[in-house]
């Protein structure tokens, strides 16, 4: 059986538009919620996107 790792799948949702990214995050080196500057499509310019549960 495999152990469970530090790396976990997180998403990153718009705080401008109802736009959703999905990556993966290290708990161990990262445990806070992370800010990330990505391209909003739907809106056409970047934006900062936090991540959600």
């Amino acid at each position: 059986m495999a152990k469970k790792g530090a790396r976990e799948k997180i998403r990153l949702k718009s705080t401008e538009s109802s736009e959703v990214y999905w990556t993966f995050k290290n708990k161990r080196n990262t445990p806070d919620r992370i800010e990330l500057k990505k391209y909003d499509k739907k809106l056409r310019k970047h934006v900062t996107f936090k991540e959600a549960k």
